[in-house]
């Protein structure tokens, strides 16, 4: 729990997700050179919810763009990335790459100096159930094999750019594989 909490402070305290995992993966020597590429998970398509096409500050006639990743460090998956974005506050080459490439969105848009603002950093995981501070007499002993789900972590977000208009948002999910070292 510790590590996992470790984990989502570093993520909380930097605009670009994708540098922070290549951090976290050559710090834990995940793998060498400890670099993160997007896989595009194509047909996968979902339409925007309607809160964060809200925080895009978007009508709905205004067109969003959706693309869905797994972003990798060596053989471990980290992440399951939705992001939806506004190719229209992009520029034609960025767009022509995140069409085209299976490049991480953060390292597309670099040149941007966007900032990031969460919106929601959710555990998805504890080992330790609901309560356990008020019922320690309660608890079973364990085998000492602790199992986590593959989905541990949620993070919501938005992008914005140097003048401060947003242009993504997203929803990135880590995996137990930020964990596998």
């Amino acid at each position: 729990m510790a590590l996992l909490q470790t984990f989502n402070a570093d993520l909380l305290s930097h605009d670009s997700a994708t540098l922070t995992l290549e951090r976290w993966c050559g710090v834990h020597r995940m793998a060498s050179p400890a670099r993160v590429i997007a896989t595009r998970v194509h047909g996968a398509d979902k339409s925007i919810p309607p809160d964060l096409r809200a925080h895009l500050e978007v009508g709905t006639n205004e067109p969003v763009k959706y693309r869905r990743v797994l972003l990798s460090c060596g053989d471990h998956v980290l992440s399951e990335a939705d992001n939806w974005y506004l190719p229209n506050r992009l520029t034609a080459a960025m767009n022509r790459q995140l069409d085209r490439s299976d490049m991480p969105f953060g390292k597309v848009v670099q040149s941007l100096h966007f900032r990031r603002k969460t919106l929601s950093a959710d555990l998805l995981w504890s080992p330790l159930p609901d309560g356990w501070e008020l019922h320690r007499t309660q608890m079973q002993p364990t085998s000492g094999v602790l199992v986590m789900p593959h989905l541990l972590l949620q993070h919501r977000a938005m992008l914005f750019d140097g003048n401060g208009r947003p242009f993504s948002a997203l929803v990135e999910t880590y995996t137990d594989q930020v964990l596998a070292f």
